[in-house]
């Protein structure tokens, strides 16, 4: 037999109900839309995500978190978002802070010697991503393009530039002129 799924009563229904018609945010009209059929008509979360036009997961979360937590639950900072991270936007500036120096007065700073420093600060190592998601999130340009290709072979690229000098040059030499000289 299928559990029935109910919500607690920390609000009544009029008040849920007011709230699932005036609430300007979209996210918060679909929790309490959520929270008011499981108030007024309790029933298998499968026929209330059905009703809603959710998943039976998103269902039993939100039903589970009002549940705990009250109207609280359902008022929540929003969906998505930095809410962890190794420092927070004004330490990751203060950190930051003397790389811009260092750039400001024409001297390269290197992810490297940046995620070192990173890693001294946070105390374990991290991975490159979370430098280059910094960088990111301060306005710093990308990687550095590479002088050369890490498997590049030079003794390779000579001899293919011998024979192309060669045939540039020869072909150079017989070909006519484009235009003729009127003299």
């Amino acid at each position: 037999m299928a559990r029935i799924t109910r919500a607690a009563g920390h609000l009544t229904e009029e008040e849920v109900k007011r709230r699932m018609i005036s609430d300007p945010r979209p996210l918060y009209r679909q929790r309490w839309l959520i929270i008011y059929n499981a108030l007024v008509e309790p029933g298998k979360a499968e026929d209330i995500a059905r009703h809603c036009g959710v998943s039976k997961a998103t269902v039993h979360a939100v039903i589970s978190s009002y549940n705990r937590q009250g109207r609280a639950a359902v008022e929540t900072v929003g969906k998505g978002g930095r809410r962890s991270g190794y420092l927070n936007l004004e330490e990751e500036r203060e950190f930051l802070a003397p790389f811009f120096g260092q750039a400001e007065r024409g001297e390269l700073a290197t992810t490297e010697e940046i995620w070192r420093a990173f890693e001294a600060r946070v105390g374990h190592e991290v991975d490159d991503s979370t430098i280059y998601r910094l960088l990111a999130r301060h306005g710093w340009r990308k990687l550095m393009p590479r002088p050369r290709h890490p498997q590049a072979d030079p003794q390779v690229q000579e001899q293919f530039k011998k024979p192309l000098r060669r045939r540039l040059r020869q072909q150079s030499r017989h070909e006519k002129p484009l235009m003729s000289d009127p003299s």
